[in-house]
Order: C-alpha cells, then sequence, then structure tokens
C-alpha cells in the first residue's frame, strides 16, 4: 500500500496521498509558496495507520501551493408561497490549489 495522510481543513476532512493535487478552502499563502498543515486526523505510512484523538502528534502535510481559484458558483433561492416574497443569493468560494509534496 501506498503513504496516505487524512487531513482537516475548513473543516472538511481530506484524504491525501504525495502527488495528488487537491483543491482546498483558501489558505493565507501565495502562489509558489509552500503550506504545512499539522491538522493531520490519520497518517499510514503503508503498513501501519496512526490515529489522533483529534489530531496526530507530530504529524506534517506539506503542501506546494499552485494558485488561487473560484469554485462553483452556489445558488440560495428562497421563496414564500402567494406572498410574491422571492430572494436570491449567489456565492463562489475562493479555493486553493496545491499539490502535496510530503506527508511526514
Amino acid at each position: 500500500m501506498e503513504a496516505y495522510a487524512v487531513l482537516e481543513t475548513g473543516g472538511k476532512q481530506v484524504l491525501v496521498r504525495v502527488g495528488d493535487k487537491i483543491e482546498i478552502e483558501k489558505l493565507s499563502v501565495d502562489a509558489g509558496q509552500e503550506a504545512v498543515l499539522d491538522t493531520v486526523l490519520a497518517v499510514s505510512d503503508g503498513s501501519s495507520l496512526k490515529v489522533g484523538s483529534p489530531y496526530v502528534e507530530g504529524a506534517k502535510v506539506t503542501l506546494a501551493v499552485d494558485g488561487i481559484i473560484k469554485g462553483k458558483k452556489v445558488i440560495n433561492f428562497k421563496a414564500k408561497r402567494r406572498k410574491g416574497d422571492r430572494r436570491l443569493v449567489g456565492h463562489r468560494q475562493q479555493l486553493t490549489v496545491a499539490t502535496v509534496k510530503a506527508i511526514a
């Protein structure tokens, strides 16, 4: 088996392997720089699995930030029947595109 890690970022859990390209909620890191995330919930070296409570001590995932993009538009539409009351709100979340460099 291959080494992998489960990390928590932006209120979501993401399964990553070395070389994976991921889209996560925006990090305060510029494109071309590296980001180190230590909110690792589980880490496997291919033969054994360590699960944290909630995080694994000393585990880190290093990411190379490729850039910032906008995600898909999410539409929130509310209407009250027979009242003519309608509300339409759209939102596009900013995402960080990153490549996983190392899992330690």
